[in-house]
């Protein structure tokens, strides 16, 4: 992926009384019929009202779950009302994707309105990214802009087969998200350092095998760095760890060296019996890790190596936690590392991206989101960009 400048955006666009679809990610988080988490429906709401505020007839297009066809349960109905609370005037509703419902409903549009389709994914054809489908789809609009990095690795209709039918813009949020990661990896201010945590070496091989060859020093935290502590001959006990991959681990540690990229290791842990919140746990070094114990996050002599290279470095790009973050006293290492990325954000020094579920949700527990430089709200999307894979509806909206 090159530069933003590559991409047309809204400011390409001459949306007054044009039919505007826009893919938008509403797949947001519901518990008994409430929205828990709305950072996806804030992160489009600019993209809505700049095209609304122009004259534009914007007609919104997003899935909500996994349906296997139509479900009444995962209907957007309800969330039509939920984005119009937050966009503060009326967004309409249709419940059909395509056909004479959706139809009559664009038509009824008068400039500056606001209409959500039903879930594109009620239509089987959607996540086959069917020409006919695409087809029906495009006659609803005259204008199509992406606003859903989420979605952007998948080669759906919506986000992918409109970009080639209609003239095809990224929205604001999109924009965003492509300049912040453009200035992470195509061309970051070095030295580059990455935090790479999470439970498995096995789904994150792509990525590390990436950015060995991109970044100056990799931080592996998480289950990931004890497969590659008892590569090296480490006796790690009863931690998660895939013993099976010792070897592709060792590879990996040869090619980061080749490149020149410095992996930084945990040099000692927070060892526990249990895996529960407040085990009882004693700070040990990772050489003296007993057969009945679990390394459940780095300990404190690795929070102080990670911080003093996070000092030197000028970009971070971070995906997964250090340990068990949601079990206390086990989220220490994550939290500590995260404010110390935060305070020298603040300071002007760091370039800060982060990205990916577990690490959106780590960062919001230590109270520092929105102070990292750009925090993406994308899950798959963001990995596959990381492990240098072009995405789909990213690469449909190249000049």
């Amino acid at each position: 992926m090159s530069e933003a400048s590559a991409f047309r955006t809204l400011d390409d666009a001459d949306v007054a009384n044009k039919r505007v679809l826009v893919r938008v990610d509403l797949n947001v988080p519901v518990d008994n019929g409430r929205v828990t988490d709305d950072t996806r429906i804030q992160a489009v709401l600019p993209t809505i009202r700049e095209i609304s505020d122009k004259g534009g007839k914007v007609i919104l297009l997003a899935h909500f779950g996994r349906p296997k066809g139509e479900d009444p349960a995962l209907s957007l109905g309800f969330i039509a009302q939920e984005v119009a609370s937050r966009l503060g005037k009326p967004v309409a509703f249709a419940p059909a994707t395509i056909g004479p419902v959706a139809e009559a409903a664009v038509a009824k549009l008068q400039p500056g309105d606001v209409l959500l389709l039903e879930n594109t994914r009620f239509d089987k054809r959607e996540e086959k990214n069917d020409p006919d489908f695409v087809a029906a789809l495009a006659g609803l609009g005259d204008l199509y802009v992406n606003d859903a990095f989420a979605t952007a690795h998948r080669a759906h209709a919506s986000t992918e087969g409109l970009a080639h039918k209609l003239p095809a813009f990224a929205g604001r949020c999109m924009q965003e998200e492509i300049e912040a990661l453009a200035k992470a990896l195509e061309k970051p201010e070095r030295p580059v350092l990455a935090v790479v945590g999470g439970a498995k070496v096995s789904s994150k091989l792509d990525l590390l095998g990436n950015l060995v060859a991109k970044v100056d020093i990799l931080v592996i935290g998480g289950g990931m760095a004890n497969t590659f502590l008892a590569a090296q001959g480490k006796d790690v006990g009863k931690s998660l760890c895939e013993h099976e991959l010792a070897g592709t681990a060792l590879d990996i540690l040869d090619k980061a060296k080749a490149a020149g990229c410095e992996i930084v290791l945990p040099v000692d842990a927070l060892a526990a019996t249990e895996f529960k919140a407040n085990a009882p746990h004693r700070v040990a070094s990772v050489d003296d890790i007993r057969p009945d114990e679990m390394m459940l996050d780095a300990g404190p002599a690795s929070v102080e190596n990670v911080v003093a290279r996070l000092k030197d470095a000028r970009t971070i790009v971070w995906n997964g936690p250090f340990g068990a973050f949601e079990l206390p006293p086990f989220d220490t290492a994550t939290v500590a590392v995260a404010r110390a990325a935060a305070e020298l954000t603040d300071a002007g020094g760091l370039l800060s991206v982060a990205g990916g579920g577990d690490t959106v949700a780590a960062l919001n527990h230590a109270g520092v989101a929105d102070r990292f430089t750009y925090v993406s709200t994308a899950g798959g999307a963001f990995l596959e960009w990381l492990e240098g894979k072009p995405l789909p509806g990213v690469e449909a909206l190249r000049r």
